[in-house]
This record gives structure tokens, sequence and C-alpha cells, in this order.
């Protein structure tokens, strides 16, 4: 089986981590670090630069993940792969993108069904992202899959690393929860999608508790055995407009589809259990 991955970045390398002792062949693209690529267990192909060898694998894939992100000029991989993709025999088309684009519901529930009313540039443009992939697997049949991720953790990627540098920062904005996933859990709702084709399905990929971030922040601190940094108020925090943005929208999204639909048992379906794993595997 072959699995083709435009866009292999930190989650993909965990799939892959998964699929190759199951007897997968994964290629990926990446943009200039071909080496990580290989390290999760990857054939390496440049994009931009190796176009042709990535049509070629894309004619003979048995599952297509697409992991690249749009810009405001929309989706890289529509832009150069619409035609190959639309002649792949490919059996499972995977696209990745956020629970971002429900935008803010005040702390509420969401679920998929839930209208998109995106409230940030990065929301929008995931919102026309989703749409153009569902024209083209409308137009040519495809068997599309979309998979909205609530905020990623995992090794090397999370509070402790924040906190043992001294850059960790506990910003409280009074009602704000995000969901979170950890990247295994990630990998396994992909690979049992994978494993269950279902064209068309929309799912989201999150742990079961949505969680205040000052919270996940002291959970890590406590674990560490670092002081919990002092609270600072949103509303006066020098903040870039770019992780401003992220107090933008605040919401708890549910998972039932992937449990009930994909059969999925989360590893860690709190933060609690994904920091106490991480802690874990560094010894």
């Amino acid at each position: 089986m072959r699995l083709v991955v435009l866009g292999h970045g930190y989650s993909a390398g965990f799939l892959t981590r998964l699929l190759v002792p199951q007897g997968w062949t994964v290629t990926g693209t990446t943009r200039d670090d071909p080496a990580r690529v290989a390290s999760a267990g990857a054939q390496p192909l440049l994009w931009p630069g190796d176009e042709a060898a990535i049509r070629t694998e894309l004619a003979r894939a048995d599952a297509i993940l697409v992991s690249a992100g749009p810009g405001p000029e929309g989706d890289p991989a529509l832009r150069d792969f619409a035609e190959a993709i639309a002649a792949s025999p490919a059996r499972w088309l995977g696209y990745l993108s956020t629970t971002g684009v429900y935008g803010d519901h005040g702390g509420g529930w969401v679920d998929e069904t839930t209208p998109l009313t995106p409230s940030t540039r990065r929301g929008r443009e995931r919102v026309a992202a989703e749409a153009a992939w569902q024209r083209l697997a409308a137009d040519h049949g495809l068997p599309l899959h979309i998979f909205r991720l609530a905020g990623i953790y995992g090794p090397g990627r999370g509070p402790f690393e924040k906190l043992r540098s001294g850059t960790a920062r506990r910003i409280v904005k009074p009602g704000q929860v995000f969901s979170r996933t950890h990247a295994e859990d990630i990998a396994q709702v992909l690979a049992a999608s994978i494993g269950r084709p279902d064209p068309g399905a929309i799912y989201n990929v999150c742990d079961d508790e949505p969680a205040p971030p000052e919270q996940v922040l002291e959970t890590a601190a406590t674990l560490l055995g670092v002081p919990v940094p002092p609270a600072e108020d949103f509303a006066t925090a020098e903040m870039t407009p770019m992780a401003r943005s992220f107090y933008a929208e605040s919401k708890r999204v549910a998972n039932d589809r992937i449990k009930r639909d994909l059969g999925v048992a989360l590893r860690y379906p709190d933060h609690r259990a994904g920091l106490l794993a991480l802690l874990a595997d560094e010894g």
C-alpha cells in the first residue's frame, strides 16, 4: 500500500511511523527538509522542485493525505496537483483542516454539523479550501475525508518547552476554552479512516476535555515542579497580533463521530494524560 503526503509536517510524521511498520510505503513532500521526512520513515520529495516525481507517486497511490495549509491565494496542493489527484486511483483522500472553521461560540459546543462562521483570516482560508476540495471531489467522484484538527501538541511541541525556556506566559481571558489533540491521536484517527473509508465524511479530531489555556500551563508547571508563571490579564497583556488572534475564538469541540464511526479510543482523552505521557517518554 502506498500513501502520498502533500506537506509532510509534524502531524504526518506520526501517521508515517504508524503505517510503515504495517507494510505501507509513504512518500512525503517537504519544502527544504528531506532529512526530517526521511527520519519519520517516508521517502522525501521536494515541493517545489520534484513535481514530476510527485505526480508519478500520485498516479499509483492507494491513499493521499493533504497536510499543506492554504494561503491568501488558495490551496497550493489544488493549484499544483488537482489534475493528478483527480486521476489518481487512490481509494482514500484526506484533507487536514482546523476547528478554526467554526469561529467563536462563546465557549459553547460545536460538532461537524455546526455552520462555519470563522472570525479569523486563517479560518476563512480554511473554509474556502474545504469548499474547493469538496468541489473537486464532487466533480470527479473522489473519496474525500475532511479532518478538523484542534490545537496540536506532542513530543517537542507543548507547554513544557516554553516553561523550561522561561518563555511561558499564563494569559487569562475569562471564559476562554480551547480543545486540543495529541499528535498520536491524530495519527490513529487517520489510520482508522484509511481502514474504513467513508467518502464525504467530516471528523472533528480533539480530546474529550476542552480547557482554559492557563489551566493547561498550570498542570504542566506542576508536573515539572517549576513555579507557575504569574497570571496576565488578556485585556492588558502585550501580545503580537498573531498571538492575540488565537484568543479571538472560544469553543468546545465535540468528538463523538470519531468514536462512533471509526471506533477510535483516544490514547490521551485529556491534557493531563497527554502531558504525563510526554514526561514519561522523556524519562
